[in-house]
Parts: C-alpha cells; structure tokens; sequence
C-alpha cells in the first residue's frame, strides 16, 4: 500500500514539474512515507531520518523533508517535539496538499495535516510508476474491521471503496503502459463494494481486460471470503492466479475472540478446505502472531496444530508488539519477551518444513512462469514467478521478462524452486 501512496505523491509532484532523483544529497525535497502497523517500521523511519539530517546539515542545506503516511499521522506530537528540522507532517488523506505547500513560500513554517477524510481515494491520479511487471492498484482505503492489535483504522481511516469504473481506467492504461499483472491492494479487499457490485463483480471485469497476463489480489479477510470469489478463481484461471494470502493470526479461539478477528478456526478450516476443493493448485499463504496478550502454551499450540491442518505455502510471522491507541494496548502484556522468541522461531521452523515440502512435491512437474528479471546471483540465470507466487530461477536462454513460460521443476530448496536443463 506505501508503494502505491508513494506513486500517488510521485504523480502530483512531477504533475507540477519536479523530477525524481537518484539520492537525498541532489534532493529539494525528500519525503519519507512512513508505516505504524509494526514497531520495527518505526524505529526504521526515525533512524533514516537521522541520516537525511546529517546529510542537510553538511552536503544539502537547502533540503527539505516531510514525513508523510501512517507514522505521522499516529505521531505527530512526537516528530514535532524531536524533529524540528522536519518542513511538514502529513497523514495518508492529505497527499494533495504537497504540491501547495511546496509552492506557497510557506516552507519557512511547519506545516500539519492530518485530518482524516471519508471521501478521499485519489480517483483522476495516474500513479507515476517505473517500467516493470506488476501494476499495484488501490481499490480501497481505510479499514472497518478494528482488530484489537491493529493501528490502520485510526491512520487511514474508515473503509471506503474506489467506483469499479475508476479502477478500471487506471488498470486499462498500466496495461497499455506495457504492465502485464496487477495487484489489487486493500486492507480488507473482499469487503470492497460501489455500485456496480462486490469484490468478485471487480475480479470477473478485471479478469476480461485484454493483454492482462495475471492479476492478485492482497489482502482478503476470512470472514468476508465468499463463494463468488472462489468461483472466479475456478474460472478464470490462469489469468486470476491460484494464490490467496488469507491471514489466519492465530489457531486459538480464545486469542482470534481476543483479537476480534470475528471468526474460528473451525470457519477459517472449512474454508481452505472449501477453497482447495475448487482449485486444487492453490496455493495459500498468511500472517501469523505470536505472544498476544493472554496467548497460553495450549493457545500457542493449538496454532502450531492449525498450521499442521492447513499446511501453508508460507507465512508472515512477527512477535506481537503493541501499537499505542490499539485496544489491546492496553491490555497486560503477559507473555515475556524470550518466551515470544522461542514461541517465534519454533513456528517459523515449521513454516519451513512446510515450505520446502510443498516446494519439493512440485518437483518433476511443469509450471507456468512469468519471466521477471536476470537472477541476482547468476547472470546467465533468469528469475520468474508461478501463477502460485513461487519464485523459480531457470537458465537465460531466449526468454525476456513479460514472457509466460512453462518449465519443469528439476529441484527445490527453501522458498526457492529451480528448473535446470
């Protein structure tokens, strides 16, 4: 979603004449877009804002800076009192006014904005983006679910959902702009709702624009995964790719209640089961927290037993940290440190297990890919994706990236998958 805003900001800035640069040391005006749903994210912004000071301080004096997006919506007060060198602080619903304050000889003063809007979903912008494959697309801002650990409703807002004509327009010119996948964004992407109808109505009219080679989607909520959807994976295949990330959070019931997750493991198994019934191939994919406050050993293993029943391709997996102004905030953070740690690296090394035992069983078999980029590692190796979001690495051998191919997969190791002559 940050990748998406900063592409919005982009498009108005350049709107007005500026030009992107390649470092902060040739820069008039940096602006860091900034993220509050993990602590770590945090820590990140302050640091690199203590490095964009030292370079105005000694090479750019001229340099302004803005802190734009969630963190400074959630934490004005402090960048204000620890940040006097910051030009302006900006919250997610507030982009259009860049180009103004940039412009209006106000620069010498500390500009604050950061009122929420119930209407704003930046329709009529162009996201300035870089030549490459995938296209992401917005198709909703702002989030209605409240998850008690979760910042995003009080930094983005309430949910609201961008017309189906809207997004329409803007995936038919990535596409003419030669981008052959696209990735709808939302907090919750299968709440989304206009006129013309729900989340599965958007994917079936995406799912028929000509030159679209795939498009996904990121990320779903159970309680709102509904039979419409799975049947527009069923038949539209390949182009809707055979991928769901569908954050699962937790195996307990107690903590998912605690969480208000507003669902069970029960309705969130019958749904994977209800999913791979349809689609056999999907892969399915999701978040995980460990260390909620009240998580007991039993909670932790039941997770660890839910992730056994599902068999996940991969995870996301953190230590729960709490976000001020969350409602579980507030609650008593029972379980210590060193015990999230080990709770945390035990899940993740089932995850691998996991992983490299879905990726093994793909050996032997042939798949499509969409071919992305020279590898990293090999220059005479090239790095492509399946339709399942694997990465497998192949020989460059007349293959250029766009190009859909199909390959065997010779071996398998860790998230990697490798096809080989």
């Amino acid at each position: 979603m940050n990748v998406y805003d900063s592409e919005i900001i982009a498009a108005l800035l350049q709107e007005k004449g500026l030009e992107e640069v390649t470092s902060p040391e040739k820069a008039d005006v940096v602006l860091l877009n900034t993220c509050s749903v993990r602590e770590l994210a945090e820590q990140k912004i302050h640091t690199r804002l203590g490095q964009l000071r030292i370079i105005q301080e000694t090479t750019n004096p001229t340099m302004i800076m803005g802190v734009v997006g969630c963190m400074a919506q959630n934490l004005k007060k402090s960048l204000l009192q620890k940040k006097p060198y910051i030009t302006f602080i900006l919250g997610p619903d507030s982009y259009r006014n860049i180009p103004k304050i940039l412009t209006s000889n106000r620069t010498s003063s500390r500009v604050i904005d950061t009122h929420l809007s119930s209407m704003e979903l930046y329709d009529g912008l162009f996201p300035a983006r870089h030549e490459g494959i995938n296209a992401w697309i917005s198709i909703s801002r702002g989030c209605d679910k409240f998850c008690t650990y979760c910042i995003v409703p009080y930094t983005r807002g309430r949910e609201r959902s961008r017309s189906s004509e809207s997004i329409l327009q803007e995936a038919k010119r990535a596409i003419d702009k030669g981008f052959v996948e696209i990735t709808l964004l939302g907090q919750n992407v299968n709440s989304y709702r206009s006129s013309s109808g729900g989340f599965s109505e958007l994917l079936l009219q995406l799912a028929q624009l000509s030159g679209l080679k795939r498009l996904r989607y990121t990320s779903p909520h159970p309680q709102d995964m509904n039979d419409d959807v799975i049947a527009v994976h069923k038949d539209y295949y390949p182009v809707v790719c055979d991928h769901i990330h569908l954050p699962l959070q937790s195996g307990s019931n107690s903590i998912l209640k605690a969480m208000n997750r507003t669902y069970t493991w029960e309705h969130y198994l019958s749904l994977v089961e209800k999913i791979r019934s349809a689609v056999p191939t999907m892969s399915i994919t999701t978040d995980m927290i460990v260390g909620f406050p009240g998580e007991t050993e039993k909670d932790y293993e039941d997770t660890l037993d839910m992730m056994e029943k599902v068999r996940f391709d991969a995870a996301f997996m953190f230590k729960y940290s709490p976000r001020p102004g969350t409602k579980a905030a507030i609650l008593v953070d029972t379980v210590p440190e060193d015990v999230k740690s080990v709770r945390l690296n035990r899940m993740i090394r089932l995850q691998n297990k996991h992983t490299l035992e879905k990726n093994q069983a793909l050996i032997g078999k042939k798949v499509e890919i969409l071919v992305e980029k020279e590898s990293t590692k090999n220059p005479y190796e090239m790095m492509g994706r399946t339709s399942t979001n694997k990465i497998v690495i192949f020989p460059a051998l007349k293959v250029k990236p766009k190009d859909l191919i199909t390959r065997t997969i010779t071996d398998a190791q860790g998230v990697t998958l490798f096809s080989k002559p």
